[in-house]
């Protein structure tokens, strides 16, 4: 039976739309209200800026087969145990009869500080990974598959997370791929040494504008960081789930 993508580009355009709209929203409610958040704090704190793409993975799930799988999304219900810390709040779940089947992660970052978002959100990624992996090692999730780990990173597209970006380390070189490499590209990198180093199932980054709000128009760094690459290799793991 062929895996079903579901139309995801159309769905990931509608995505697009509700994120640059819920944003928009939550700044003209916040000045409403008179409580404005500094700089693009607004956007982020209005919450449910990801939904849509929420709603594309549940329609992969339907879709392939995994009709009983419990999605959880309530803050309550995101927990998993780690290895180096307690618990770990995840963006979503997906469990089926008491078996992890997927964890995800559901990021975006619009500027303008390009540069402290990078770093933050790549240590975070690392440090998700390793310590979900550390924790399956070590029994935390009983006698199961290796569940399918995701990232997906929503990026502004934007001059300043195109243009080329300068590097100070004085006592040993970056490594070459970093060189000059806009914020945009050093994500596509970060996606790609994720994905090679199975500390992801699959990673993925995808860059939008913020006039994007009535097209849903968005942009890919690479075939293998690409949408189409997570929604495929998640479909697959979600047959196989059902199958099972």
């Amino acid at each position: 039976m062929p895996l079903d993508l579901v139309d995801y580009e159309a769905k990931a355009k509608e995505a697009i739309k509700a994120f640059w709209g819920n944003r928009a929203a939550a700044v003209a409610k916040q000045k409403e209200l008179g409580r404005e958040d500094q700089g693009e704090r607004a956007g982020v704190t209005g919450g449910k800026n990801m939904d849509g793409f929420i709603t594309l993975i549940q329609d992969v799930i339907r879709a392939n087969g995994l009709t009983d799988a419990h999605m959880m999304m309530g803050r309550r219900v995101l927990s998993l145990p780690g290895f180096f810390r307690p618990t770990k709040l995840w963006d979503l779940l997906i469990i089926n009869q008491g078996r992890l089947v997927a964890a995800l992660e559901l990021k975006s970052q619009v500027g303008p500080s390009f540069g402290n978002n990078f770093n933050n959100r790549t240590e975070e990624a690392l440090g998700t990974a390793l310590d979900l992996w550390t924790a399956y090692r070590e029994g935390a999730f009983g006698e199961a598959p290796r569940p399918f780990v995701g990232w997906l990173m929503l990026v502004e597209d934007a001059p300043e997370s195109r243009s080329p970006v300068k590097d100070s380390s004085p006592h040993f070189s970056v490594f070459p791929e970093f060189k000059g490499a806009s914020y945009l590209e050093r994500y596509n990198i970060l996606c790609r040494k994720l994905t090679q180093e199975q500390l992801y199932t699959t990673a993925t980054i995808m860059a939008s504008p913020r006039t994007a709000a009535d097209s849903g128009e968005f942009t890919e760094l690479s075939e293998m960081t690409g949408l189409k690459t997570f929604i495929t290799s998640f479909a697959g793991h979600i047959a196989a789930e059902a199958a099972r």
